[in-house]
C-alpha cells in the first residue's frame, strides 16, 4: 500500500501523474476518456496515481504562454465518479489559494484516507491572487482530517538560485507533509544538489527524510519543451540543443530521463536517501502519452 510504503519512508515508489479532462467536455467525452485511462493504467506496475490540480500561471512569468490556459474538471469530484475502477490510491492535487476555506474543507472531510492522499501546491507567484495562504490551509487539514496523508511540492532547481530547497522541505514536514512531489525534473545536477543538502542537513539535526518522488516528463516536440521552460522547468542549454536537433526528441527525451533516474537514484541509495518516481506527460497527444507509459516501464 501507497500510505505503508511513505510512513515507512521506502525508496522506489512509483506513481503516474495525469490531468482531468477540460471543462466543457460533453458527458459522453469524459466517460470514453476516463475508459481508455483505467485501460492504460490498470495493467502498470504503479503505487498510486496523482490528478493535477491546474492553475492558471500568467502571473509568474511575462512570457506568452505556448499553449491556451483552460480549466480542468476538479481532479476530486472527476477521480470519485469515473476512476473507480481502477483500485489504486488516488493522490488529489489541491492549488490552494483558489479554495476557501469551505471548500477546502469540504474536501478534506469527503477525501477516504484509506483511498486518497492529496498534495497543497502554492501560488505560482508572489503576485497571484489567491484566497487561502499555504499556512491557514496546512492548519484547516490538522483541524479537519488528520489521516489524510499530505504531500507537498519541492522544486529542486530553486535550490541553484535560493540554496534553500531543503529548508523549504522540513518546514512542510513540520507541517505535516509526509512526502513530496518535484517539479520536472531535466537538471539532475540541480536535484543531486538538492538532496545533498537535504540528506546532510537531516543528518545534522536528526529529522528522518521524506520520501521525494522526482517528476519524469518525456518531450515529443520544439512546442512542448517550450511549454515546459515556461512552466519553469529547468533545461541545460546543452541539453536543449540536443533535444531540439535530435532526429527523435520523444526518443531522446525519454532515453535521458531514464538515465536521469538512475543516476539520481544511484546518488540516493547510497546515502539511503528514499527517492520515488512520478512518471507525467505534459502533452495530451497519444505518442507522447504512449512514451511516458514506455518511460514508466522502463524506471520500473
Amino acid at each position: 500500500m501507497l500510505v505503508d510504503k511513505i510512513k515507512n519512508r521506502e525508496s522506489g515508489i512509483m506513481v503516474y501523474g495525469i490531468t482531468p479532462p477540460k471543462k466543457g467536455t460533453s458527458l459522453e467525452k469524459i466517460e470514453e476518456i476516463s475508459e481508455r485511462q483505467i485501460e492504460r493504467l490498470q495493467s502498470l506496475k504503479i503505487d498510486g496515481l496523482i490528478l493535477y490540480d491546474i492553475q492558471d500561471e500568467k502571473s509568474r512569468t511575462s512570457e506568452e504562454r505556448p499553449f491556451p490556459f483552460m480549466e480542468t474538471l476538479d481532479s476530486f469530484a472527476y477521480s470519485e465518479k469515473y476512476l473507480r475502477p481502477l483500485t489504486i490510491p488516488k493522490i488529489i492535487y489541491r492549488s490552494v489559494g483558489k479554495y476557501s476555506p469551505a471548500e477546502l474543507s469540504q474536501f478534506l472531510t469527503s477525501a477516504s484516507p484509506d483511498e486518497n492522499l492529496t498534495v497543497f501546491v502554492g501560488a505560482s507567484s508572489k503576485s497571484q491572487e489567491i484566497t487561502m495562504f499555504m499556512n491557514d490551509a496546512y492548519k484547516l487539514k490538522a483541524e479537519t482530517n488528520t489521516d489524510l496523508l499530505l504531500g507537498g511540492v519541492t522544486i529542486p532547481e530553486r535550490h541553484q538560485s535560493k540554496g534553500d530547497e531543503h529548508i523549504r522541505v522540513f518546514d512542510k514536514i513540520s507541517q505535516g507533509c509526509s512526502f513530496f512531489v518535484s517539479q520536472g525534473v531535466y537538471d539532475v545536477n540541480a536535484s543531486k544538489n538538492f538532496l545533498s543538502d537535504y540528506y546532510y542537513y537531516g543528518q545534522e539535526h536528526n529529522i528522518p527524510l521524506a520520501p521525494i518522488l522526482f517528476t519524469l516528463t518525456p518531450c515529443g516536440s520544439v512546442k512542448t519543451l517550450q511549454f515546459m521552460k515556461w512552466l519553469g522547468i529547468s533545461i541545460p542549454k546543452w541539453l536543449e540543443n540536443e533535444l531540439t536537433h535530435s532526429h527523435d526528441i520523444l526518443e531522446k527525451s525519454v532515453d535521458f530521463s531514464e538515465q536521469s533516474w538512475l543516476e539520481l537514484k544511484s546518488f540516493a541509495d547510497g546515502k539511503g536517501i528514499p527517492i520515488g518516481c512520478n512518471i507525467e506527460s505534459v502533452a495530451i497527444r497519444k505518442v507522447e502519452v504512449d512514451a511516458s507509459i514506455e518511460l514508466l516501464r522502463r524506471v520500473s
